[in-house]
């Protein structure tokens, strides 16, 4: 357990622009900081942080809460695990009890498997740096073939494996490492003779696979044998907590120079990326070898729209890769190539180049996609007509992918001045295809997109004004009520009005009254999250006494991230508001804050009621069609249901005075 002093510190401590800022690239637009979704897939910024309220809302798919609760949904981890990421991140000591065998026995697997590849790191780098095999074996490949550094070795945490078979499944038995999750991570497998360990990742250098936070999420194992039936490379298996079409290697390290230079390096393998970063060309990842995904691209949208793909000098499988830029297009990013001259790849270049003469030979050779497909495809295509058309098609292909419009227009005048094509007929192709791929999406990504700037419009200032109290109906349901409720005590909950019955005038406090209606009938939400919201307020309030406002932050720092939530929606939520002091200059009246808690509070409860009864009466009419029910359970019920409608009638007839 985290002493609630140290929670205090992390949460004090946590600047929420600073930790989502590690995750994707924020824009500041106003008060406030804006990005495209990292919880959903959109080409138009939705996501508002608002550092002074310290919270992060979505106006596209909904989810909102504070720092702590971001690192939960991203990282997929509990709220304990996400105040030791921001703490580690602050540098703020989390000081826990050594945990029993029962503790260890309820943590999930995922942390489990976490806990255990950080180990695994640790143990591979301690082979290489402090046994004779490592130092003898794996050293000098890093230092002397691939010429890293001790200091690079140490960054990227690289490693060996014993070529002793299962010496490493071993030494973690007996580390108390459990054989489950040995055999999960991958870092194991399983003898069909015996059933014993033996390790995954025997006689190999080792490197491992960071995830966006910097956690251990898999090892990648390379063989320094010449033998060809051993695979050259062995990596971790799909697991709990890797995926490989999810993860980038070397993001982690490369993140914050992307963000810096607004553009990312894309190469092909682990060395590749290492020797570029010694270089000190650190905006540089990879996607270890596998075809580029989309989730992939999507993961590197958040810190960036530009791509510059390296291509190796003498590199067979360019014409395959081409279908990597395709999808980089159609995620809405710019991608520019670079091929390096032969024999060199990005790993020799860098290790033979200062970082300067990097970066100079990157920027006076990269070309935009266009370019280098004409380029790279006309060599084949020569004077044939039919190789030529071909050609056409496939630049029109990748021009198709391309959303926005304005570019595609301009590489389409672009492509018909290379090619010495009809600019009108290439606009048509290419609307034909992207109509045969979209249907009548287009349309629809208008409509969304119009909609997206009336919510930006709206979302510069992140306010709470105070609610016109006409939005809730008769027809409104129970959770619609709820959440109405809960908004008045969250945002409200402090304020008086006077309340009219007759010719008098009853002073009245907004939280006061909900609970007054709320405990005389002992009701309580369906909405769990609504319900603690309602529970922590009336404990504080009845510490705190009538009229004390109730600090937002005691909802908006919730360790239940569906609380959290739900009071950043509320508190956040822009509903149809009445600007009462600048009507009231030109001479119009508009109902003040106190007239309209007035009529909306007794309605709110009112409506909130007369549901809660009808679905009582609903669940008796039910139990009374059992055709099983004895005469005197039969007029049981009869007469519950009796009492249940003379309830409503006066509900139904106080409603009626509140609405008129």
């Amino acid at each position: 357990m985290i002493d609630r002093s140290t929670i205090d510190r992390i949460y004090a401590a946590a600047d929420i622009v600073d930790i989502i800022g590690d995750y994707v690239t924020l824009r500041r637009k106003g008060v406030n900081y804006q990005c495209c979704c990292p919880f959903h897939n959109e080409k138009t910024p939705s996501f508002v942080v608002s550092p002074s309220k310290g919270v992060f809302k979505c106006f596209g798919c909904g989810k909102g809460g504070n720092a702590i609760t971001f690192i939960m949904e991203h990282e997929g981890v509990e709220w304990p695990e996400a105040l030791k990421i921001v703490a580690k991140k602050y540098g703020i000591e989390v000081v826990e009890k050594e945990l029993t065998p029962e503790e260890l026995k309820r943590n999930d697997n995922r942390e489990s498997m976490f806990v255990l590849n950080g180990w695994a790191a640790e143990y591979f780098a301690n082979t290489l740096l402090q046994t004779g095999e490592g130092m003898s074996v794996g050293l000098p490949y890093f230092r002397q073939q691939r010429g890293f550094s001790d200091a690079t070795i140490k960054k990227f945490a690289l490693g060996f494996c014993s070529a002793k078979g299962d010496i490493m499944s071993r030494d973690a038995l007996e580390a108390g490492y459990k054989e489950e999750f040995l055999l999960s991570t991958g870092l194991s497998l399983k003898r069909e003779s015996d059933g014993s360990l033996y390790d995954r990742f025997r006689d190999r250098v080792i490197f491992p696979v960071h995830n966006i936070s910097g956690r251990i999420v898999a090892f990648g194992g390379r063989t320094l044998r010449t033998d060809k039936n051993i695979s050259k490379y062995q990596n971790s298996p799909e697991s709990e907590i890797y995926s490989k079409k999810n993860e980038l290697y070397g993001l982690y390290f490369a993140k914050k120079a992307i963000q810096q230079q607004d553009f990312a390096i894309m190469v092909e393998g682990y060395t590749d990326v290492i020797s570029m970063h010694q270089a000190g060309i650190e905006n540089v990842v990879s996607s270890s070898g596998t075809s580029l995904t989309v989730e992939q691209i999507r993961l590197l949208h958040r810190f960036t729209r530009n791509i510059t793909v390296i291509y190796d000098g003498d590199s067979a499988g360019i014409h395959a890769s081409l279908r990597g830029i395709d999808m980089i297009l159609r995620e809405g990013m710019n991608v520019r190539v670079v091929l390096l001259p032969e024999p060199e790849d990005p790993d020799s270049f860098a290790r033979s180049h200062s970082a300067t003469e990097v970066r100079d030979y990157i920027r006076e050779h990269e070309e935009d996609f266009l370019t280098f497909k004409a380029k790279l495809l006309s060599a084949s295509a020569g004077n044939d007509p039919i190789r030529r058309s071909e050609l056409i098609s496939d630049m029109v292909e990748s021009i198709s992918q391309i959303p926005d419009a304005i570019q595609r227009s301009v590489f389409t005048k672009e492509c018909a001045r290379i090619m010495d094509i009809d600019e009108n007929i290439l606009i048509g192709e290419i609307a034909r295809k992207r109509m045969l791929a979209t249907g009548d999406r287009e349309t629809e990504e208008f409509m969304r997109r119009q909609q997206a700037q009336r919510r930006r419009e709206t979302a510069d200032h992140i306010t709470t004004p105070a609610e016109n109290g006409g939005r809730i109906s008769p027809g409104s349901s129970l959770e619609t009520l709820e959440r109405e409720l809960t908004k008045y005590l969250l945002k409200f909950g402090h304020r008086s009005f006077e309340y009219r019955e007759g010719r008098k005038y009853i002073p009245m406090n907004v939280a006061a009254e909900i609970f007054r209606d709320l405990d005389a009938d002992a009701l309580h939400f369906e909405n769990k999250a609504y319900n603690t919201i309602l529970d922590l307020y009336r404990s504080m309030w009845q510490q705190s006494g009538e009229g004390v406002e109730i600090e937002a932050r005691h909802f908006i720092n919730h360790s239940d991230p569906d609380v959290c939530n739900a009071a950043v929606d509320i508190l956040t939520s822009d509903d149809n508001y009445t600007a009462s002091e600048i009507w009231s200059k030109k001479d119009i009246h508009v109902e003040s804050d106190e007239e309209i808690f007035a009529a909306g509070v007794p309605k709110a409860i009112t409506l909130y009621k007369s549901k809660v009864v009808e679905r009582m009466i609903r669940e008796q009419e039910a139990l009374l069609s059992d055709p099983n029910l004895s005469e005197e359970q039969q007029d049981a019920i009869l007469q519950q249901m009796a009492r249940l409608n003379s309830v409503r009638v006066i509900l139904s007839n106080k409603l009626d005075r509140l609405i008129l």
